[in-house]
């Protein structure tokens, strides 16, 4: 037997439509399964408020509830129908006069808000429709690369309104974000999202890299360096000798959700001060044979 749908969603049998709807809301909302991913708690509890809210949000299934509960309504009528031959309804439910066929319609089209007649008779009033949620609504939103890296609640401004909202960590540009019943007329919002640039930071899906000036003699020479990472802590970071531009070094786990961050090296070669310093490039040189183009594939 399933539970009250009242209990459900924690209201009083006299609460009105409003309150209902509200209260089906903040459950919906706690319990979705977006929001919940792989939890089968918060799953069957979504679902148990669906199916409340779908029977109080029903006119007609609210009344049958109300009088009757799980039940239904067949369970406060006798073995049926119309007499053996005299076309009288006869009431099980206590002594009493045996009523006419049409004093028993008017009994059923209250109960059932006229769903149908006895008989072909009169119709009663039409059942009531379950109200129709309206259609989502989509708003472009930029965030800080942070945010969206790190995850982060911040403030929106959403059609005029202020919203906080949860961006879960690694969120990437251009991906949609579903805020349910957060819109006008409780209508779902639909979040397309735009990541601001970093001053310092670049992105390759979850990993991060980071651009680093050396000098020519650091570069030849190896050297440490510090180097600031996502979290906002630096870290000392050894360059070997002989690095080269756009050569990489990994920081394990200091990426996006467990993925790397990248050192990406980047060479400053300044020209020759003075005679003697090319004097001196010259002779490096010439201790130091290269053929940096040896093997090149024009060649």
């Amino acid at each position: 037997m399933p539970r009250d749908p009242y209990e459900v969603l924690g209201v009083t049998r006299q609460a009105s439509d409003d309150d209902i709807k509200k209260a089906y809301r903040k459950l919906a909302r706690e319990n979705h399964p977006d929001r919940n991913p792989g939890d089968k708690a918060a799953e069957s509890r979504f679902k148990e408020a669906q199916d409340a809210y779908d029977l109080l949000s029903d006119t007609t299934k609210k009344e049958q509830y109300d009088r009757f509960g799980f039940a239904g309504p067949q369970r406060g009528f006798g073995g049926g129908g119309a007499g053996p031959g005299d076309g009288t309804f006869r009431w099980s439910g206590g002594a009493g006069p045996d009523m006419e066929a049409g004093d028993a319609e008017e009994i059923i089209s209250q109960l059932f808000g006229g769903m149908g007649g006895f008989g072909g008779g009169r119709t009663g009033r039409g059942r009531a429709k379950r109200p129709t949620a309206p259609p989502a609504v989509t708003s472009e939103v930029t965030i800080p690369f942070l945010a969206a890296a790190l995850g982060e609640k911040i403030p929106l401004s959403i059609d005029g309104r202020k919203i906080d909202v949860s961006i879960p960590a690694g969120v990437k540009e251009g991906q949609t974000m579903r805020l349910q019943g957060q819109g006008p007329g409780g209508a779902d919002i639909l979040l397309q999202l735009k990541i601001q640039s970093h001053p310092f930071f670049r992105r390759e899906g979850n990993d991060i890299l980071l651009e680093v000036p050396l000098s020519l003699a650091e570069a030849v020479l190896g050297t440490r360096i510090d180097v600031p990472t996502l979290d906002g802590s630096h870290l000392t970071v050894k360059i070997p000798a002989g690095a080269s531009s756009g050569a990489r070094l990994r920081l394990r786990g200091k990426g996006i959700k467990g993925a790397d961050q990248y050192i990406e090296i980047k060479v400053a070669i300044p020209k020759p001060a003075d005679d003697k310093s090319r004097e001196l490039i010259e002779e490096f040189a010439r201790r130091n044979p290269q053929e940096p183009r040896r093997g090149a594939p024009w060649q």
